[in-house]
């Protein structure tokens, strides 16, 4: 009697053999409109990233010659890519231990109370627009001291770059196998000493590939530096990080607000150079990063 009330209203028997409905039609629709619009949606961004790499490689291509690399203005841009070099180099430096740091903490020492936190203020400094944080350091660094500098312009990269860091290297330290872990546990290694000996260097393709990734964001970052470090010379090669050093992104914008068609050309040979490098170090951080997935996972 029960399974006959059960029939009558209507409920679920799963005794019963399963029945088609009239939807079938309806969900294969729906599931080819889904799928079609995810491809013309990946298609339309393969499409601009074409687009805009044609246009600044037929711009560019034209000013790129060994003087040009090498020499300061008004022949070249030398000065401005040692500039970015020094001021990356130094961001790097500062960024990569303490985004591997926070990452060792979130993966291997934090419980959930206190990793949800860190990972929520890791995900709201990723997204922050950069003139805030240009703002930012410029009001404590620059403006407290009065003078532009390269490593006012590091600093301001480096908090760009730490929670890039952070959330790629917690990630590959997630795909450390957890037998790992149990063993040194099993033989009485501190967890200290296996943090250092057995879990990093299982993850260090993994950790070079987010810092690598974060190099490429910040290497392309404008307002930090039109804030820090924009009153420079370019016409000689300058190294001290206490002063305004040349940079990329500052000249391409400076180059670009100039009524001089030769500063276009020369606004289009540095854009085609650092979409080269960015381009570059993409495509290789992705590289090292699924060849250090496929030796972690095997």
């Amino acid at each position: 009697m029960r399974i006959r009330r059960a029939q009558a209203v209507g409920e679920f028997d799963p005794t019963q053999p399963l029945v088609a409905t009239g939807n079938l039609g309806r969900r294969h629709l729906t599931s080819r409109v889904i799928q079609g619009l995810a491809i013309a949606a990946a298609v339309a961004a393969v499409a601009v990233l074409v687009i805009v790499v044609t246009a600044v490689v037929g711009h560019g291509a034209k000013a790129i010659n060994w003087d040009f690399i090498t020499k300061g203005s008004p022949e070249g841009v030398g000065p401005d890519l040692v500039g970015t070099a020094i001021i990356v180099g130094i961001a790097t430096a500062i960024a990569a231990p303490i985004g591997v740091l926070i990452a060792l903490f979130l993966s291997e020492y934090a419980g959930r109370r206190s990793t949800r936190p860190v990972q929520l203020l890791l995900d709201v400094m990723n997204g922050m627009p950069s003139i805030i944080i240009a703002v930012f350091v410029y009001t404590l660094i620059v403006k407290a001291t009065k003078t532009e500098s390269g490593l006012a312009g590091a600093i301001a990269l480096s908090i760009i770059m730490v929670p890039l860091i952070a959330r790629g290297t917690q990630e590959v330290l997630n795909l450390v196998p957890r037998p790992q872990r149990e063993a040194a546990d099993a033989l009485g290694v501190a967890r200290w000493r296996s943090v250092l000996t057995i879990i990093l260097p299982a993850a260090a393709p993994g950790i070079v590939t987010s810092t690598l990734l974060s190099v490429a964001r910040a290497a392309g970052e404008t307002a930090p530096l039109l804030l820090c470090s924009s009153l420079f010379k370019d016409d000689t090669f300058q190294f001290n990080p206490l002063e305004a050093l040349p940079n990329v992104p500052v000249r391409i914008f400076q180059l670009s607000e100039e009524a001089n068609p030769e500063g276009f050309t020369k606004a289009w040979g540095l854009s085609l150079i650092l979409i080269a490098v960015i381009l570059a170090l993409g495509l290789g951080s992705r590289a090292l990063l699924n060849r250090s997935k496929r030796k972690m996972t095997r």
